[in-house]
């Protein structure tokens, strides 16, 4: 009990020390529309990126961690700049359950395309910072690379995010970069979905706190 005092009691100095505002989380996926309005309304950019959608999730039109795991790697799997060790069926997991707005286990096509538009991202923002062209980056391009993507983490923080991300050197690697930003923007944006009052705090009872870390 006292080991968990102590560990709670500093993840709690951690976060007390950081400014909500100072963080940019992206936008929400849109929801989920009928089909008759998507077609109405969505660009010719938009219904091109439905059809590469279609054939990568099937006749469901859902996207499950297993299929998402199968599309990042192949597509991964093209850019050998780009050090990794594959997406894990783990980290597939958690970038669903982060961004199933609609609690189905499965990402559908809002979904899916806000998911691809930040890896697109926060690739380049990858790239940028591998500055020495390694395809990772180092420890002490961390820093930067995360506050670029609009995350500037403080020193306790980062600390954490390195040891729970990155090797025993502190590199990291481009699955581990993504998996580690598409649950830090998940979580801030639920952060200020829940902030009511904008006032850099949350209420929450146990059953909002375990749905919040346990399905994430």
């Amino acid at each position: 009990m006292f080991l968990a005092k102590r560990l709670i009691g500093g993840i709690l100095d951690v976060v007390s020390n950081i400014d909500p505002a100072a963080f940019v989380p992206s936008d929400p996926p849109a929801p989920r529309r009928p089909l008759a309005y998507t077609e109405q309304s969505e660009s010719d950019e938009e219904r091109q990126f439905r059809k590469v959608f279609q054939q990568l999730a099937g006749d469901d039109m859902e996207v499950s961690p297993s299929e998402l795991m199968n599309i990042l790697n192949r597509i991964i799997g093209k850019h050998g700049d780009l050090k990794t060790d594959g997406f894990s069926i783990e980290s597939c997991r958690s970038m669903v359950a982060v961004m199933d707005c609609d609690s189905t286990g499965k990402l559908g096509f809002y979904e899916f395309k806000h998911l691809w538009n930040n890896i697109k991202k926060w690739q380049g923002v990858y790239k940028t910072y591998d500055t020495d062209g390694s395809g990772i980056i180092g420890a002490d391009e961390l820093p930067n690379a995360f506050r670029a993507a609009g995350f500037p983490l403080n020193d306790q923080l980062f600390q954490m995010i390195i040891r729970r991300y990155s090797d025993e050197n502190g590199n990291m690697d481009f699955d581990n970069y993504i998996g580690c930003l598409v649950r830090l923007d998940a979580m801030c944006r639920a952060f200020k979905t829940l902030d009511k009052d904008n006032n850099g705090t949350i209420k929450v009872n146990v059953q909002e706190w375990l749905q919040l870390t346990m399905y994430s």
